[in-house]
């Protein structure tokens, strides 16, 4: 069956192009988003600078592996998102791609409707969607790809919600830059009857071999069909788990320990003089927020639950939020294990996000340990998370879409809350200093991550203890 309407199109790991004349290209990417129109073939190449129409391509299909992450899909997928205009496509394919992006699948954004705009500048309005425009309908129908598809269809009959998404999100578009807002709205509400004339949702008889999720009014009600393998699973478990009701997250390392005043990571100490005078400031920071149903969370670690204690509320421990494990090299300071162990220090700054301690974990295995936290955190309104600074970097990278490669940098200070308040398609983000002192956890990125550099080389950007 053929949807007449607006599709995105994620592509799961790696493809191969070759030209019939054996020159050949590999293009490296594991996901791409495509929303709008279903010419996606021609614009994903146009895109990738392939200037060959596509029937001069035989397209190859393969998958291989890497050593340095796994790989959750033998099969390149696209799942095509669904649904008339403004039903929240767009909302659903940034948050997904976000998730995959942080769980570390590598993914890519492409927007037919930015393509559309460069490639078809004859058509300004919404003639474009007309069914009966034979020659926009050649262009929609031109090419796929051949992969495994899993559909996401958003169903949405709720005019409150359909309003909102207009007045918000679609009234912004490029497509609206030179309109006034009465003009865009008719222009805009045109668009969605040209798309109801052709639009052909999914059926739950008919379309049965097909792979898909219907998600009905932003998430009341869920139809999952034929989940074929572990992304299409991931994937409608973390559309299960989200939701736009307005709320706000916040994030606040412990209170300064006794360990972070001698320059030692990890172990499990309380608070120092300073980090007892930032529970009380937290606390009544939060009084001063007059946060409706507040929930904290806390680690099962003494320093965050200290933190916590000054909040004279109830609050819940995860181990899941534990600092991360440095193995061997657990109450150490950064001097003592260039001494002691100066390949491993070197081996951690060439790959800081993959490096695993000796006995203990890296990032990676940190955000694994993380996906329940984030799964409840989507599913949560507003919560105070009280954790340590690898656990907090993971989680705003998570929010802000980080790379793995920025993830460990992310700066996360001492006796600082961090208020994150998810929007449309991002979300913005408020710091807090809640002027009491404390020393500098943050290592800045290394210049020289040779094996064989010099002791003070390695330990340039170690910050200073008290």
């Amino acid at each position: 069956m053929y949807f007449e309407a607006n599709v995105a199109a994620l592509f799961l790991d790696r493809f191969h192009f070759s030209y019939f004349s054996q020159i050949k290209q590999t293009i490296k990417f594991n996901v791409a988003l495509a929303l709008s129109c279903e010419c996606i073939c021609n614009l994903l190449l146009q895109h990738l600078q392939i200037n060959k129409p596509y029937s001069n391509f035989n397209v190859n299909v393969f998958y291989w592996s890497t050593a340095s992450r796994p790989q959750f899909t033998n099969c390149p997928t696209m799942i095509v998102m669904v649904g008339l205009p403004a039903r929240g496509k767009t909302y659903i394919s940034k948050k997904l791609t976000r998730y995959l992006n942080w769980i570390g699948v590598p993914t890519q954004v492409f927007n037919l409707g930015q393509y559309r705009r460069e490639v078809l500048q004859t058509y300004k309005n919404y003639e474009f969607f007309r069914p009966d425009n034979e020659e926009a309908m050649k262009i929609r129908r031109y090419n796929t790809f051949r992969m495994i598809v899993f559909f996401i269809e958003s169903v949405c009959d709720d005019p409150e919600i359909i309003e909102a998404n207009t007045m918000q999100v679609k009234l912004s578009s490029p497509d609206y830059e030179n309109y006034d807002k009465e003009e865009a709205l008719v222009d805009f509400l045109k668009r969605i009857d040209c798309y109801k004339m052709s639009y052909v949702p999914l059926d739950e008889e008919k379309d049965r071999h097909l792979s898909f999720i219907k998600i009905f009014n932003v998430g009341s009600r869920y139809l999952v069909n034929r989940v074929q393998d572990h992304i299409q699973s991931r994937i409608v478990y973390y559309l299960m788990n989200i939701h736009v009701t307005p709320r706000s997250i916040y994030l606040s390392r412990h209170g300064e320990s006794e360990l972070n005043l001698l320059g030692r990571i990890g172990g499990d100490t309380g608070l120092s003089s300073q980090g007892q005078k930032y529970a009380k400031a937290l606390a009544e920071f939060i009084r001063g927020q007059s946060i409706k149903d507040l929930k904290v969370w806390t680690s099962h670690m003494k320093r965050t639950i200290q933190t916590a204690e000054a909040l004279g509320v109830p609050y819940e421990q995860w181990k899941a939020l534990n600092e991360i494990d440095a193995g061997v090299c657990e109450e150490m300071t950064y001097e003592e294990i260039q001494a002691t162990h100066p390949e491993e220090f070197a081996l951690r700054d060439q790959d800081k996000y993959r490096y695993r301690y000796p006995k203990g974990e890296s990032y990676e295995d940190l955000v694994h340990r993380l996906e329940p936290v984030i799964m409840e955190l989507e599913r949560q309104e507003n919560v105070l998370v009280i954790c340590h600074q690898a656990v907090m970097r993971c989680l705003l990278a998570y929010f802000l879409d980080k790379s793995e490669d920025d993830l460990p940098y992310l700066k996360c200070p001492l006796h600082t809350v961090l208020k994150l308040t998810p929007l449309a398609y991002g979300c913005k983000v408020e710091s807090f200093y809640l002027n009491i002192q404390a020393v500098n956890t943050h290592r800045d990125r290394p210049t020289n991550v040779n094996v064989a550099r010099k002791p003070e080389e390695a330990l340039q950007t170690v910050p200073e203890h008290l």
